[in-house]
């Protein structure tokens, strides 16, 4: 069976995107540590982060980088930080956080309420200044 981001990579479910290549997609976490909170994926499902071919694992973070960088121009924070959970979702991914300190990334933390509106903001934003 699928995975969400799988369904989200064929546009069974929409989401809030920030980036897309051939090999990758970045979007907006739904249920956010902060705000621009983003999720990094491969297109192709692979459950495990270091399953993934070498090619495909140096793709994804040279690929979160360029999206981090253009969080970095549009959020104001101190870094964006990274994290690799791997267990939540199937699904090899990133997520890409805006942090102004090392609790801000602690996903015990209550999560952002969003509206639509604001959301797609934010992704438009980021969006902009991605340079793939």
């Amino acid at each position: 069976m699928a995975s969400i981001f799988t369904k989200i990579v064929q546009g069974e479910i929409p989401c809030y995107k920030v980036a897309e290549d051939e090999y990758f997609m970045a979007f907006l976490d739904i249920n956010p540590l902060a705000k621009g909170h983003t999720l990094v994926i491969p297109k192709k499902e692979v459950d495990y982060l270091f399953d993934l071919e070498d090619e495909l694992y140096q793709g994804l973070f040279l690929f979160a980088k360029k999206v981090a960088m253009a969080m970095d121009k549009t959020i104001q924070c101190e870094r964006i930080g990274v994290a690799v959970l791997g267990l939540e979702v199937p699904h090899a991914h990133v997520h890409l956080v805006p942090i102004n300190g090392i609790y801000d990334i602690d996903f015990r933390k209550p999560k952002l309420k969003l509206g639509s509106d604001e959301l797609k903001m934010i992704a438009e934003r980021i969006a902009r200044k991605v340079e793939l």
